[in-house]
């Protein structure tokens, strides 16, 4: 993916700004879903194809990571119009060895070759036990975790990553080399869930932005200037710090090196940045999605045993004396968000409620956002 992925952080300061404004539109879920449906279908997209990108982004927004969901509707449709997506693309299977397999996506959007590759791993991995698919030709697919979660809701482990633009710069280093570069793992048991999904950045790109447009300050260690020093002036961030220093390049050279080397695609300095793509060229951004089945393993009563253990023991925790909330397990965070927002609605900053708004007044439907 080109931004970011680090779900508690991309939220922070952007859903504060939202908050903060009396005039937030909040989008039912089931309106959104359908809107985006709409202008996808009428953008080339299959109805399913169209389906499934609407669901992915509204599902990303309602758990609160807004900077892979809704907001993105507006460029795909853009990368469309562009011919930088293909809205019927000939995904082809390059190789297939079984449990390994190779998919040329034909220039789709990102969460459609994210998708079929998806449901190609589960399908190989009940029979193999373990899959591993990758992808190449394709464009930005959003939150890794919609990929990760669909396997996890099917019983399995999904561990995903993708290639993505340059935003990050090497420990030490001044150079933006590599992408936020995600790392995406998920497993569920009965109603529970672990669902990781983090870049290998301090915070994502898409963070900083959202502090320019609010004048916000950033934290330190968050970016860098020119010269590789600390920036907290949005103005002034020039690239991205990895997270937990040299430990963070690590990752996000493992995430490039399955992403991108693995599957043959362009490096993630040589890929062009959402947004700023070039008309009638397609982004070459490259992915994995591997699967684990349990009863290949441990067998799936156990695992699903062991993994409720895990997550209870952690949440049970005893919290340190300064600690302003209850231990968490990844994924918490973002049920909690989505059971407030499947409620209320979801919160559309200002641009994105003008691109929605726009949109249904396109399509003739009634524009349903209403002040928080």
């Amino acid at each position: 993916m080109t931004d970011v992925h680090d779900v508690q952080d991309t939220t922070a300061a952007g859903n504060a700004a939202v908050a903060a404004s009396a005039d937030t539109p909040l989008l039912p879920a089931a309106t959104a879903a359908a809107l985006a449906e709409t202008a996808l279908t009428r953008a080339g997209l299959s109805a399913d194809d169209a389906r499934d990108v609407a669901q992915a982004l509204t599902e990303t927004s309602l758990r609160g990571i807004d900077t892979h969901g809704l907001r993105l509707l507006p460029q795909y449709l853009d990368e469309l119009a562009d011919a930088i997506a293909t809205a019927r693309p000939e995904i082809r299977t390059i190789r297939d060895t079984g449990a390994a397999v190779m998919l040329d996506a034909g220039g789709a959007l990102g969460v459609v070759a994210g998708l079929t590759a998806a449901r190609t791993a589960a399908e190989r991995a009940r029979t193999h036990g373990v899959a591993a698919v990758g992808v190449r030709n394709s464009n930005h697919f959003g939150a890794a975790s919609v990929y990760s979660r669909h396997l996890a809701k099917e019983g399995l482990v999904g561990i995903v990553t993708t290639s993505a633009a340059s935003r990050v710069a090497p420990f030490s280093g001044t150079e933006p080399l590599f992408g936020t570069n995600p790392l995406s793992f998920a497993a569920a048991a009965e109603d529970d869930e672990f669902a990781l999904d983090m870049a290998t950045s301090q915070v994502c790109f898409g963070e900083i932005k959202e502090r320019r447009k609010h004048a916000m300050a950033l934290d330190a260690g968050w970016a860098t200037d020119t010269e590789g020093r600390s920036a907290t002036d949005p103005e002034q961030a020039y690239a991205l710090s990895p997270l937990g220093g040299y430990k963070g390049q690590g990752l996000a050279m493992v995430a490039t090196l399955l992403g991108a080397v693995l599957t043959g695609s362009p490096a993630d300095w040589e890929l062009e940045h959402i947004g700023s793509s070039t008309p009638g060229r397609g982004r070459g951004i490259g992915h994995l999605v591997v699967c684990l089945d349990p009863a290949a393993f441990a067998g799936s009563a156990q695992f699903a045993s062991g993994l409720s253990g895990m997550l209870d023991t952690t949440r049970g925790a005893r919290p340190g004396a300064d600690a302003e909330q209850p231990v968490q397990v990844p994924g918490d965070p973002q049920r909690r968000i989505a059971a407030e927002r499947t409620h209320k609605g979801i919160p559309l900053d200002p641009h994105t409620a003008r691109a929605f708004a726009a949109l249904a007044a396109e399509h003739g439907v009634a524009w349903p956002g209403v002040p928080a």
